[in-house]
């Protein structure tokens, strides 16, 4: 089964997507369809609109919690020269990062930053609470899969030992469209990863080369803090960023990333210029 988060005109609707069409829910979103209870995946709707053409919105647009986990494809620990560790390296996101899939990429002010940076990542939505949990009772807990785009300002994300800084810039990070059921799927099998910038491969691989898979990583998650369904964790990304080539090549106006991963589906974002920076006081 696939799930989603779409814009309409009266804000935005959980929706489950039967064949070309999205089946509108009574949630405003997957993470309020996922707290809604056991039966979440049976949940009625009479209105349907055309997948074709749907405003995705954040696939998850209030996670509880964000964890992100660094270094977790042996072949990205290499490029940049850092060792596979014998735990998980954890940071945290904040909703605020979080955008559509189709949503255009502001870039922030050259004068900030324009060390901007993609990460094709797999996502992974819990579906039920998760504490304590054996590698096994966290795979049960999981809703479903999507794809994640970690854009990372690599500057601000190494000016100390803590990456939080430069990976959790407002409006910064497309997550979704689909959240794909584990019955559908299962990133232990490999599916294909694949990142392009402008036509051109930056990142290919497969998720059965995770050094921690995600029983194993939500398990560990579980003994630090309860998991909740909406909570979202980015897995890692693998190999071809573009911070660690020679020459560095960082996202550019008018730059089209597309990441897609196999049985999940693809996302499509367009980066812009900065705009006039909206400053808000309290």
């Amino acid at each position: 089964m696939r799930f989603t988060t779409i814009r309409t005109t009266d804000g935005t609707r959980a929706a489950r997507v039967e064949g070309e069409e999205l089946v509108l829910l009574p949630q405003a979103d997957v993470g309020a369809l996922l707290a809604s209870g056991e039966g979440w995946r049976d949940a009625a709707g009479d209105e349907r609109v055309a997948l074709a053409g749907a405003d995705f919105a954040p696939l998850v647009p209030r996670p509880e919690k964000i964890f992100c986990v660094g270094l977790n494809y042996a072949d990205h620990a290499a490029e940049a020269n850092l060792p596979v560790l014998d735990h998980p390296t954890l940071f945290a996101m904040f909703h605020r990062a979080l955008i559509g899939p189709g949503d255009e990429l502001v870039l922030p002010d050259p004068e900030v930053t324009d060390w901007v940076d993609w990460e094709l990542e797999l996502g992974v939505v819990v579906g039920s609470p998760i504490r304590h949990a054996s590698p096994e009772e966290a795979l049960a807990g999981v809703a479903g899969y999507t794809i994640v785009d970690d854009i990372s300002m690599r500057d601000w994300q190494t000016r100390t030992s803590q990456y939080l800084a430069g990976k959790t810039f407002e409006a910064s990070t497309p997550v979704g469209p689909f959240l794909v059921t584990p019955d559908e799927i299962d990133p232990t099998a490999g599916l294909a990863m694949k990142l392009t910038v402008n036509g051109e491969t930056m990142q290919e691989s497969s998720t059965d080369q995770l050094v921690f898979g995600v029983a194993e990583l939500l398990s560990y998650i579980s003994e630090i803090i309860t998991l909740v369904p909406g909570d979202l964790i980015a897995t890692g990304t693998m190999a071809g960023v573009g911070h660690v080539r020679t020459p560095p090549v960082y996202l550019a106006d008018g730059d089209v990333i597309e990441c897609s991963i196999e049985g999940i589906g693809s996302q499509t974002t367009r980066c812009v210029a900065a705009a006039t920076r909206e400053k808000v006081s309290a």
